[in-house]
């Protein structure tokens, strides 16, 4: 993302100078500058925010529909994993084509042996 050479209340500021602006005098204009042009910005800005927060939330529905979608999908995996494992057994290659881990490659547990302490010499 780019950096935005903008307040993050922009709007806010531009509502509160239009304001008082239209408070100072409704018919002074600067230059280019004039109350109905900073209203019209306004009015737009608004109109991309609303189109913006539909997108958003348009994303958003699509990413939860996603989400919903794969874990019915990982569901489903694991099932076939767990049922080719019960048919075929647990050290099968069938069992590992389908991605599970054969007893036989599973790491075995490695168990610690106690280090023996020497005897503490008497001085």
């Amino acid at each position: 993302m780019s950096k935005k050479y903008f307040p993050s209340d922009v709007r806010d500021q531009a509502k509160s100078v239009l304001d008082a602006w239209r408070n100072i005098d409704p018919s002074l204009n600067l230059g280019e500058v004039t109350q109905a042009a900073v209203d019209a910005d306004l009015a737009q800005a608004l109109n991309l925010e609303t189109q913006l927060n539909k997108a958003e939330d348009q994303v958003t529905e699509l990413r939860n529909q996603r989400d919903d979608l794969y874990a019915a999908i990982w569901d489903k995996v694991k099932r076939v994993r767990r049922g080719v494992q019960s048919i075929y057994g647990d050290d099968s290659s069938q069992y590992e084509r389908v991605g599970g881990t054969r007893i036989s490659d599973r790491a075995r547990p490695q168990r610690a042996v106690a280090e023996e302490k020497a005897p503490v010499a008497a001085p």
